[in-house]
């Protein structure tokens, strides 16, 4: 079968985003295909690219060559200093690639990191993120999170909200609908036909039968008990603290967390550099690495393009078990 295209968007070109994406292309060559969508003018001095019309023309480019599908910006860049003229065309770069993918002119898209703050003040940008945007061009209500590597994936219920509110924003409505979204992703997007999800509790020693906390036994285990009567694979609740180590991460294929770093610290220290960030619950397929801009070592030839690399490959490996382009 012909590798899947996988569409990269830019990012902030002021950011590290067109030096790993020169890097990734070194390194998957013309085997893992992806076509940059930015302004040539952003990428690294002296590139080797090649222009083309359309995504599918870059399984043509030979592997010295970078696949550009160039979208014009309205100032060149300069790194490790946002521009705020040029918000707006990084914001269009996401919307084209979005629409290219969900038009099947290409496999998955694999978003370069963005500056918010840049986007906000230069193109009003409403949104919180890459996933809030993404889902709203897409039409979606509600999208989860997952972070991956090689040895674990973890998907946290509750994002990027204070500790404090953690108790207030994790429903039963919530965490079902996090468990579901997960569950068809891994079917979908990874070969699993019957995924096993471990579920973390929220509390210390997962609540320790109401001693330390009672949404275990309130929420957590309700919602576990109605999902497995219907057939899926669930453990849990479980405490967070065991439920990392080699043996225990043997036993399942993701792992829904109840907050934020309590699924993402498992991760980035198993592979800090090599971490993915993949949106479930998208009509199409969308990855990222898992860092950001890095202005401060931007332009400098310093940046690992290995989070890049990991999100190129898993995008296009999730493509192929679509059987898309």
């Amino acid at each position: 079968m012909t590798a899947p295209v996988v569409v990269l968007t830019s990012g902030d070109p002021s950011g590290i985003g067109p030096e790993i994406a020169v890097k990734a292309r070194r390194a998957l060559g013309p085997g893992r295909p992806f076509v940059w969508l930015g302004d040539p003018r952003h990428l690294p001095p002296g590139t080797a690219i090649a222009e083309v019309a359309d995504p599918a023309a870059a399984r043509a480019v030979p592997a010295r060559l970078l696949p550009v599908l160039p979208h014009a910006f309205a100032a060149p860049a300069r790194p490790g200093h946002p521009a705020p003229e040029n918000a707006a065309g990084t914001v269009e770069v996401i919307a084209r690639a979005v629409a290219l993918v969900q038009a099947g002119a290409a496999g998955a898209l694999c978003t370069a990191p963005i500056h918010k703050k840049a986007l906000k003040e230069g193109a009003g940008f409403a949104f919180p993120g890459h996933t809030e945007y993404l889902a709203h061009l897409a039409g979606v209500g509600r999208v989860a999170m997952m972070l991956a590597c090689d040895g674990l994936r973890c998907v946290p219920v509750t994002i990027h909200c204070p500790l404090a509110e953690v108790p207030a924003r994790l429903t039963a409505a919530l965490l079902e609908e996090t468990l579901r979204i997960t569950r068809a992703g891994l079917t979908r997007d990874f070969g699993l036909a019957d995924p096993r999800i471990a579920v973390a509790g929220l509390n210390p020693h997962a609540g320790e039968g109401g001693t330390m906390g009672r949404e275990e036994i309130d929420l957590i285990i309700p919602t576990l008990a109605r999902l497995s009567a219907e057939g899926f694979r669930l453990a849990g609740p479980l405490p967070a603290d065991t439920m990392f180590h080699p043996a225990a991460r043997a036993g399942y294929d993701a792992a829904v967390c109840m907050y934020h770093d309590q699924a993402l610290i498992p991760v980035k220290t198993l592979d800090f550099s090599g971490g993915v960030n993949v949106t479930l619950g998208l009509p199409f397929i969308r990855t990222s690495p898992d860092h950001g801009t890095a202005h401060d070592i931007a332009g400098q030839d310093r940046a690992d393009p290995a989070s890049l690399i990991a999100a190129l490959t898993m995008a296009g490996d999730m493509a192929g078990r679509r059987g898309l382009a």
